[in-house]
C-alpha cells in the first residue's frame, strides 16, 4: 500500500476538510470516524502515518496510541486537539506520539509534520527489513559459529575466544570465516554492527 495519512476524527467536516487539503497537496488519505473503526480494519502492511483527534467518543487519541503499541504497530501518530496544554502534550509525547498539534491547524506546519512522519515510517520499515534479513542469516549459523559471533561482539580476540570455547585459535578462525560468509560481513566492524543490531546476549553457553 502506498504511503497514506490515516485520519481518525469523529467530526465528519474535519475529516473531509483534511482529506481535501491532503489531496490538493499530493498526499493520499483514508478516513475513519473512530479509533475503533481504524483498529477494526488495520492491516500490518499499511504504511504512512496516523493523524488522530485527541478527544473522541470511545477510545481517545492517547488510548489509540496505547492500543497500537499493544499490537506492535509502528505507524507514527500525530495528535490533534482544540484543548492543548503542557501536561497533555507531555503525556502524548511520552506515550509515543510523533507530534502534537493544536487546532486551528496551520496547513504548512501540518503538511511538514505529516511528511516528516511518513519519512520516519519509511526509515523504520527499512530498519525492520534489515533486521529481519540479518535474523534470517543468523538462523543459518551453527551453535559454534554463533558462540564466536557473540564473543567477537563483546570485543574478544581470537585467542581469548579460543580459551573460552576450549578450542584452538585456528579453529576459531575457521568458525569466524564461515560465520562472516553466512552473515555477509566483510570485516570485523560489520560483525560488531550485526551483533548490536540483533541485540545478542553478552554471554553464551558453549555449544557441543
Amino acid at each position: 500500500m502506498d504511503a497514506t495519512v490515516f485520519i481518525v476524527d469523529d467530526d465528519a467536516s474535519i475529516r473531509d476538510a483534511l482529506s481535501l487539503l491532503l489531496s490538493l497537496r499530493g498526499l493520499r488519505a483514508q478516513l475513519f470516524a473512530s479509533a475503533e473503526d481504524f483498529l477494526g480494519v488495520y492491516q500490518p502492511e499499511w504504511r504512512g502515518c496516523l493523524l488522530t483527534d485527541l478527544r473522541m467518543p470511545g477510545l481517545s487519541g492517547i488510548e489509540l496510541i496505547d492500543a497500537l503499541k499493544d499490537r506492535h504497530v509502528s505507524l507514527p501518530v500525530i495528535l490533534l486537539t482544540a484543548h492543548g496544554d503542557v501536561a497533555t502534550t507531555r503525556t502524548a509525547l511520552r506515550g509515543g506520539a510523533f507530534d502534537f498539534l493544536e487546532k486551528p491547524i496551520d496547513e504548512d506546519i501540518l503538511l511538514e509534520v505529516l511528511r516528516n512522519a511518513i519519512d520516519e515510517d519509511a526509515r523504520n520499515q527499512s530498519r525492520m527489513l534489515q533486521l529481519n534479513e540479518q535474523r534470517a542469516r543468523l538462523d543459518r549459523l551453527t551453535p559454534r559459529e554463533r558462540d564466536v559471533l557473540e564473543r567477537l561482539g563483546r570485543g574478544l580476540q581470537n585467542r581469548e575466544i579460543a580459551v573460552e570455547l576450549n578450542i584452538s585459535p585456528r579453529t576459531v578462525e575457521v568458525y569466524k570465516a564461515r560465520m562472516m560468509e553466512k552473515l555477509e560481513c566483510s570485516n570485523l566492524a560489520d560483525v560488531v554492527r550485526v551483533s548490536l543490531l540483533l541485540g545478542l546476549p553478552s554471554d553464551s553457553g558453549t555449544g557441543p
